[in-house]
């Protein structure tokens, strides 16, 4: 090798050291900048928020008066500088000088290219960012069970149920608000005032058959968009499995790149802290990018326990309908319509008779008709009035009593000559705490609620409280006998309703 040649080599070792020793102490120098930027943001907003907005940036370099950072989605920018954007030039001044400046590295956009966004710090001109040493993390395969292998635009496994359209939804003065929306949303996609759509009511009136319907009619009119419906309970089991996989930008990513988003049971979010931190996210992200959002409760927002209020906020931002018992009319329509799929005659004074002593809901109707087909068949009974006595009369003796946490504990409170106010307080008062512990074991043996929403309808309290009220009631049972009277007493009040 040439002298000549050796020098130019040498050369270009030194400027590749010199580079590299530069990036590393613009990068320990954005560190210790942003480090202290942190304390003091830390100082000035609450804990959740920090966490949720702060703490996933990532500094990338300083360069002067100059801090790059990396944030996760173009949310977070417009985020920042929507509501932070005082909080985060107060910082920079304290730390960097009053010449500071913020420059932004988007980790993902919506661009079908991807690559890195270059947002300026508004109000400031400044040279466009050097990221040619700089790259990012991104991702071209979303890891999700509702991706369709095999294509090459990514297309989602919609989860609807084609058996639930607005064809065999019957429409009626207790469901006409919600049914009109959904029908304007798959119409006019995008350019409604619907968003959310929030569908709730009591159980079998069809919150999930009419938020279905939605979705199949938007596939229909907008086949190229992503339609997604998911149980709260199927939302909460991905998060899980993202965190424990170390995949949960996968998730919060596949969950951003949908057009509409169907969200069954979100009452069932209470108490889930972590879930309902990503669910903000996604609801934020595709809020602000106009994605519609579709969910089902059987409360109402303003029912909801447990629920960040932020969250509980933007539930009230669209509309929010409400599904009521059908009316007699309706009930009726109902009738006729699962007699005409199941191909049976039935006469108008049968109809009359189940549509008025079958009042509750849908799924009682439907339950009572599918018995009253199969006693028909296979007993050769006619479809007469005396069939749906006998059927009515057996379903409404048999059936297990609805019973919910509040109505437990209102004959526990009056049971023990106490208020509902004080079987919920803090008191540690002995008769008030076994008040309070016999409500929760009634509640978990005679309704279906989770131990959550249990502890969160009585005092607020979370299902560790529950799960140790549960034993010592079980325990007291076991070796105080007048305890356990008052308990079968209650179980026989309850019971006898």
């Amino acid at each position: 090798m040439s002298k000549k040649k050796a020098e130019k080599i040498f050369r270009y070792l030194q400027i590749i050291k010199e580079t590299l020793n530069q990036q590393v102490t613009e990068n320990m120098s954005a560190n210790r900048v942003w480090e202290k930027c942190l304390d003091f943001i830390r100082e000035n907003v609450p804990q959740d928020v920090f966490d949720a907005w702060f703490r996933p940036i990532k500094p990338v370099a300083l360069k002067g008066d100059v801090l790059y950072i990396e944030v996760p989605t173009n949310l977070y920018y417009e985020w920042l500088e929507t509501h932070y954007l005082e909080l985060l030039r107060a910082a920079l001044k304290k730390n960097i000088g009053p010449n500071a400046r913020l420059k932004y590295l988007v980790r993902m956009t919506n661009k079908p290219q991807g690559g890195t966004s270059h947002l300026t710090y508004p109000g400031k001109q400044s040279p466009r960012v050097d990221t040619r040493n700089y790259k990012p993390h991104t991702s071209k395969e979303i890891k999700s069970p509702f991706v369709v292998p095999g294509v090459e635009k990514i297309r989602i496994d919609s989860q609807l149920n084609p058996n639930y359209t607005f064809e065999n939804f019957i429409e009626g003065p207790n469901n006409r608000l919600a049914v009109s929306a959904g029908k304007s949303i798959a119409k006019f996609l995008g350019n409604t005032s619907f968003n959310p759509l929030f569908i709730y009511g009591g159980v079998g009136l069809g919150k999930t058959h009419l938020a279905n319907a939605i979705g199949i009619e938007v596939k229909r009119l907008h086949p190229e968009k992503n339609v997604l419906y998911v149980s709260t309970e199927k939302f909460t089991q991905q998060y899980t499995s993202a965190v424990v996989n170390n995949t949960r930008d996968d998730f919060i990513h596949f969950y951003q790149m949908i057009d509409v988003l169907i969200v069954d049971d979100v009452q069932f979010l209470a108490g889930k802290t972590g879930v309902q931190k990503v669910f903000f996210q996604i609801f934020n992200h595709l809020h602000l990018n106009k994605k519609q959002l579709i969910f089902t409760s059987d409360k109402a927002p303003v029912d909801m326990r447990d629920v960040e209020v932020r969250l509980l906020s933007r539930f009230k931002w669209g509309l929010a309908a409400e599904l009521k018992s059908p009316d007699f009319e309706t009930r009726k329509k109902i009738i006729r319509f699962k007699l005409e799929q199941d191909g049976v005659q039935m006469d108008d004074a049968v109809v009359d008779y189940i549509a008025r002593h079958v009042r509750s809901n849908v799924r009682e109707i439907e339950g009572i008709l599918t018995s009253m087909i199969a006693q028909s068949a296979f007993n050769h009974k006619p479809l007469d009035l005396n069939l749906a006595k006998e059927v009515i009369g057996n379903f409404v003796s048999h059936r297990k009593p609805v019973y919910t946490c509040d109505m437990i504990q209102k004959i526990v409170a009056e049971y023990f000559n106490l208020d509902v106010e004080d079987i919920q307080s803090k008191s540690r008062r002995r008769e008030i705490v076994q008040a309070r512990q016999i409500s929760m074991y009634l509640s978990k043996k005679y309704t279906d609620s989770p131990l959550e929403e249990i502890g969160s309808r009585i005092g607020k309290r979370n299902h560790a409280t529950v799960i140790y009220a549960l034993k010592t009631v079980k325990n007291l049972m076991d070796v105080d006998k007048r305890f356990r009277e008052q308990v079968l007493d209650l179980e026989k009040t309850l019971t006898g309703l």
